[in-house]
C-alpha cells in the first residue's frame, strides 16, 4: 500500500516540529542565567533557535532528497524537463520568511521594551529639529552628534554627571572636567541610555547603586553610599542593582554574558543598567567594544553573593580603606603635598618638580 504524499508531508512536519522544539529548548549554547532579566532574553533566543532549526532541517532535507531523487542516472544523456515558474509557490516562500522576520522583530522589540530599553516619553518630550536643519541633507545626523545650535533645554547628562560626582570616590576616578557632557540628541531622546529596568520597577530607587568608570584598560567601581573604590564588583542576591557609568577616554561596553545585558560606556554620556542578580557565583565583566590594543584584557571580576557575605565584604573594604589612610598619614606625618613629600626621592632620580606636578595632575 502506497502512503499518500499528504500523509508523508504531515508526518515529516510533525517530526520537524518536535525536533525543533526540543533543540530550541536544549541547545546549551548560553551560559547560566544569573539575573531576573535573563529569562526574557533567553526566551527570545530560544524562539529564534526553534524557528531557525526547523527552517534549516526543512531546507537541507529538501536539498538532500532532491539531489538523491533527481540525480543523473548512468546512461541518461537527455536534457532535463523544462520547468516554468510557479507564481503561487514563489509568493508562498516569500511570504513565509517575511512573516517570520516581522514576528521575530515584534517579539524582539517587546523584550527590549520589557527590560526598559525603550522610553516612548523620551521621544515625545525631546525638542524637535527646526525646518532649516531638516531641509539640509545630513543635518539630522550632524544635529544628533553635536551640541549645536545651543539649546536652552537642561543638559540631563550634565545633571547625572554632577550627581555622580558628589561622591568623592567617583570624582577621584572620572575625568568629568576634561570631558564635556553631551546634550540630548534633538528629536531622538537619547540622553542617558538606560536598559534593564523592568516596567514594574520604573521610577523606583534601586536597592544598590554602583558607579562604574571605564578607561583603557580597566573597570573601576565606586559605591556612593560608602565611598568604597575597588577593581572588582560585589553585589547581593535578590537586590536590584543600578549601574551608572561613563568612560574617561573611548567607548567601552559593560557586558556580563550571564546577566544577558550589554550597555555602552560613552565619554560625555551617562549610561545606566539595572539588573537583579539571582544566582550566586563569580562572573566576568567583559568590555565588548574594541577600545584599543589591550581590549582583550579589559576584564573585571563580578561576585554575586548572599546579603550576609556582601555586608561582610563591605565592612572589610571600609576597614581596609581606613587602614590605608592611616598608613599614608603615618608615612607622611607632616601632611606634605605630593611634590614636597616625594622631593627627596625624586631629586636623586633626576626628576624635576615640574614633571612631578604634571604627573600628579
Amino acid at each position: 500500500m502506497k502512503i499518500p504524499s499528504s500523509i508523508w508531508t504531515l508526518l515529516i512536519g510533525i517530526v520537524l516540529t518536535l525536533v525543533s522544539l526540543w533543540y530550541g529548548q536544549n541547545h546549551g549554547l548560553l551560559p547560566a542565567a544569573a539575573s531576573d532579566e535573563a529569562v526574557l532574553v533567553d526566551g527570545l533566543f530560544n524562539a529564534m533557535m526553534i524557528i531557525s532549526t526547523g527552517i534549516f532541517l526543512l531546507v537541507e532535507g529538501i536539498l538532500i532528497y532532491s539531489a538523491f531523487k533527481y540525480r543523473r542516472r548512468a546512461g541518461d544523456n537527455e536534457d532535463g524537463p523544462p520547468v516554468e515558474g510557479n507564481v503561487p509557490l514563489e509568493i508562498l516562500w516569500t511570504a513565509i520568511p517575511a512573516i517570520i522576520v516581522i514576528g521575530i522583530s515584534v517579539y524582539s522589540f517587546d523584550v527590549y521594551n520589557e527590560i526598559g530599553g525603550f522610553d516612548p516619553h523620551a521621544i515625545h518630550e525631546a525638542p524637535m529639529m527646526n525646518q532649516e536643519s531638516m531641509a539640509m541633507p545630513g543635518s539630522a545626523m550632524a544635529a544628533t552628534l553635536s551640541d549645536t545650535p545651543p539649546s536652552t533645554e537642561p543638559n540631563l547628562n550634565q545633571e547625572k554627571s554632577d550627581e555622580a560626582m558628589q561622591d568623592p570616590a567617583t570624582a577621584e576616578v572620572r575625568n568629568a572636567d576634561q570631558i564635556p557632557q553631551k546634550r540630548n540628541a534633538p528629536g531622538v531622546g537619547s540622553v542617558a541610555p538606560t536598559i534593564g529596568g523592568t516596567p514594574d520597577k520604573a521610577g523606583k530607587p534601586a536597592g544598590l547603586q554602583v558607579n562604574v568608570t571605564g578607561l583603557q584598560y580597566a573597570w573601576i567601581f565606586t559605591y556612593p553610599e560608602t565611598g568604597i573604590t575597588t577593581g572588582e564588583m560585589h553585589v547581593p542576591i535578590g537586590r536590584e542593582v543600578e549601574i551608572n557609568m561613563t568612560a574617561n577616554d573611548v567607548i567601552h561596553a559593560f557586558w556580563v554574558p550571564e546577566f544577558r545585558l550589554k550597555q555602552d560606556a560613552i565619554p560625555g554620556r551617562q549610561s545606566e543598567i539595572r539588573f537583579t542578580p539571582n544566582k550566586a557565583g563569580d562572573y566576568v565583566l567583559i568590555c565588548a567594544e574594541l577600545c584599543g590594543p589591550y581590549h582583550g584584557a579589559m576584564r573585571a571580576p563580578i561576585v554575586v553573593e548572599p546579603e550576609e557575605a556582601f555586608d561582610k565584604w563591605m565592612q572589610e573594604q571600609l576597614v581596609a580603606s581606613k587602614e590605608t589612610l592611616n598608613q599614608a598619614v603615618a608615612v607622611n606625618p607632616a601632611n606634605l603635598s605630593p611634590n614636597e613629600f616625594l622631593a627627596p626621592y625624586t631629586k636623586d632620580m633626576g626628576i624635576k618638580p615640574e614633571i612631578l606636578h604634571q604627573v600628579h595632575h
